[in-house]
């Protein structure tokens, strides 16, 4: 209950002020005039004026409202390592019971997960926005359950009530974690970069793990190798990348006994390397329709360095010229085939024949080229039936077709094995052109010629006349070697009954030659988007297949895969939460970063109050640790210490609601009346005494 006087004079405030004047001016007069009842005078007109005026008293009925606790949870990621979450439910069990024990007073828990992407925990910014939807007048105090690394302690609203924090974790707790400080996106092949990581402890380290640290480094799918290193330095890792594309780097640190996680102790690091220049090696046996497409499609590669020379002399040319005489400069073979052969990516041999201009040993280098890591291209012709075949030299160990000497000169389709279908370099060319099919589809330019050949090793990806093998791969050593069992790949480029993909088809087969990872028949990719992980396996095997996806910390899900298409099978699957997965298939084996290796939660976590220590100063709140023991709670006014020994305050705001309002008159008119006229009277009857 609660009231106040208010005034509805019936006169003009203007009129009262000159009536007041009037009646101040007449006391003044009765008062110099020596009037004894001047004070009763005065009395009677402030009687009347203040009946004018009108008072009343307005009272109210008043509703106490609760005093409201704002309890904020923190339940992001690194609130889920050791026994911090059972030490939340602990502290919020705690709070509730004696904030219910308090006369008026209720709490209002809010929690908190992780911050959307790589934001951490937004501890804040949920405080900032529960308060926005309460009173203000009814907010006593908040209190904050959290390990204190927060990510946004700079917005900490204004608190006109404590603010107090509550710590999880233990004070003889120690975490050590992986530091990438410096990793380049791209590096070209051959050339080694420099990568920077540091192995950091924070809290109390134990004696018998400090200093020291087994730091594992992994390529690719590649078996980790482990390594000794220090602790709190920087180190400089040089790096060499093997193959073009995106390179997987993998770091992880050993787990020590009693860190509080090892999420924090991997990196991955992806590389995407580029080749300087790639250089190729054409060589062009005679002059023939079909020599400008290999030199126009490598041509057009502004990365490709080309050298292409072309035996111009036919065969059956008999004049006598030695063959030392033919050219003006004399052509290095020896320096190309000898002394510079392993600098090039590719070599390609268009309708070449043995003459002499090569000797045996150069082919026996070339063999060996191959075997090391080369490759070879054959583009056949009439040439490689006869006796003159490249397959009648030292390369016949790395060929993988037979030539049984046969040139058929017949027009045919050229079509994509079943085979083909599946592999990179003759995936989708086919539009439904397979070997041994109705062959419904767009339909390509005849060639008119072919080499019969047997297949005794490699893959058969493209097939001609009575399916015979049109297109070979496969892999000899460390390279690889491909047969185009025809010269008349040129028609499609001319367009002759409507052409072909002979440019995409040259292309891939070229890049798959100088081992492009995206041409690779057998591999296993995954991709993250956010936490959505696509992992896709690409295999010339049939069946169903599976992968092994495990989390960061240790969870194994099995995900069936779809073949979306010949040879690629596909799986989708969205991820609990950031971190690095390893995924495998028993065959292969890759890693994926959902967000980073290392989410930005776990960049600290040992426990502390530094990051709010600003905001809990201004509100006059304290931090305290939940393993100390559950501080009580106590009712404290505005202005006075909020904390103590075991103990933290809140502010009892006093907060009311008004339910209903009355207004009465102080005096009714007829009293106001009656007293004048008294105090009039008695004025003429003191001086009438007189």
């Amino acid at each position: 209950m609660g009231g106040q006087i208010i005034l509805d004079p019936l006169l003009p405030w203007p009129v009262l002020w000159a009536a007041a004047g009037l009646a101040a001016g007449l006391v003044g007069l009765a008062l110099w005039r020596g009037l004894a009842g001047w004070w009763l005078r005065a009395l009677a007109a402030a009687t009347v004026l203040a009946a004018v005026v009108n008072p009343s008293l307005q009272s109210e009925e008043r509703s106490a409202l609760p005093d409201i606790v704002l309890v904020v949870a923190d339940a992001s990621a690194s609130q889920r390592i050791a026994d911090r979450p059972e030490q939340v439910e602990t502290a919020v069990a705690g709070l509730a019971t004696r904030l219910g024990a308090l006369p008026d007073t209720e709490m209002r828990l809010v929690r908190v997960g992780d911050g959307p992407g790589n934001g951490g925990t937004l501890a804040m910014t949920a405080l900032a926005e529960a308060l926005a939807e309460l009173p203000r007048g009814q907010v006593a105090g908040a209190i904050v359950v959290t390990d204190g690394q927060v990510h946004d302690a700079a917005l900490a609203p204004a608190m006109e009530a404590p603010l107090h924090v509550l710590l999880t974790g233990r004070g003889d707790d120690w975490d050590r974690r992986l530091i990438v400080r410096n990793a380049p996106a791209f590096a070209i092949l051959g050339e080694p970069v420099t990568l920077t990581l540091r192995v950091e402890d924070e809290g109390r380290v134990p004696a018998g793990v400090a200093g020291r640290a087994l730091l594992s480094i992994g390529v690719g799918g590649d078996e980790p190798v482990a390594y000794s290193v220090p602790t709190g330095q920087d180190l400089e890792l040089p790096v060499t990348l093997s193959h073009g594309g995106v390179n997987v780097l993998r770091f992880e640190v050993a787990a020590a006994e009693g860190e509080l996680t090892d999420r924090n102790n991997a990196a991955i690091v992806q590389i995407n390397g580029v080749r300087d220049r790639l250089r190729v090696l054409l060589v062009s046996g005679e002059p023939h329709a079909g020599e400008r497409v290999w030199r126009n499609l490598l041509k057009a590669d502004a990365a490709v360095d080309l050298v292409h020379f072309t035996i111009l002399r036919p065969p059956e040319k008999q004049d006598g010229v030695p063959v030392t005489e033919l050219s003006l400069i004399a052509f290095p073979t020896r320096e190309l085939f000898v002394e510079k052969i392993d600098e090039f990516d590719l070599i390609i041999f268009d309708r070449y024949r043995r003459r002499g201009i090569l000797p045996a040993a150069y082919f026996d280098n070339i063999r060996r080229y191959v075997m090391q890591g080369g490759a070879v291209l054959v583009a056949a012709g009439p040439e490689y039936g006869s006796a003159e075949s490249l397959y009648h030299s030292a390369l016949a160990q790395v060929l993988p077709g037979i030539p049984t000497a046969r040139v058929i000169e017949e027009g045919y389709r050229p079509t994509v094995t079943a085979l083909g279908a599946r592999h990179p370099v003759t995936e989708g060319l086919g539009a439904g052109l397979f070997a041994g099919g109705p062959g419904e589809g767009p339909g390509w330019g005849r060639w008119f010629r072919m080499v019969e050949v047997q297949a005794d090793r490699g893959q058969v990806v493209m097939a001609g006349l009575g399916d015979r093998p049109l297109l070979i791969l496969d892999r000899a050593g460390e390279g690889r070697v491909a047969l185009m069992a025809s010269d008349h790949a040129w028609l499609w480029s001319r367009g002759y009954e409507g052409g072909g993909p002979q440019l995409e088809l040259l292309r891939r087969l070229a890049h798959w030659m100088m081992r492009e990872p995206e041409l690779e028949e057998e591999a296993l990719t995954a991709a993250a988007e956010g936490l959505r992980l696509t992992v896709t396996r690409r295999t010339l095997s049939e069946g169903a297949r599976e992968v092994t996806v495990t989390a960061p910390d240790g969870t194994v899900t099995v995900l069936p895969m779809t073949e979306v298409s010949p040879g690629r099978h596909q799986a989708e699957w969205l991820a609990p939460d950031v971190g690095l997965y390893r995924i495998g298939d028993g065959e292969m084996e890759t890693v994926a970063a959902m967000g980073p290796a290392a989410p930005r939660e776990f960049e600290a976590t040992i426990a502390s109050a530094v990051p709010l220590a600003a905001a809990v100063a201004a509100a006059g709140g304290a931090s305290l640790r939940i393993a100390d023991g559950l501080p009580d709670i106590r009712q404290v006014r505005a202005g006075r210490p909020a904390a103590g020994r075991g103990w933290i305050g809140i502010t009892p705001r006093g907060a009311y609601v008004t339910t209903d309002l009355r207004v009465a008159a102080i005096l009714p008119a007829w009293a106001f009346l009656l007293l004048a006229a008294a105090l009039a009277t008695a004025a003429w009857l003191r001086e009438g005494r007189r």
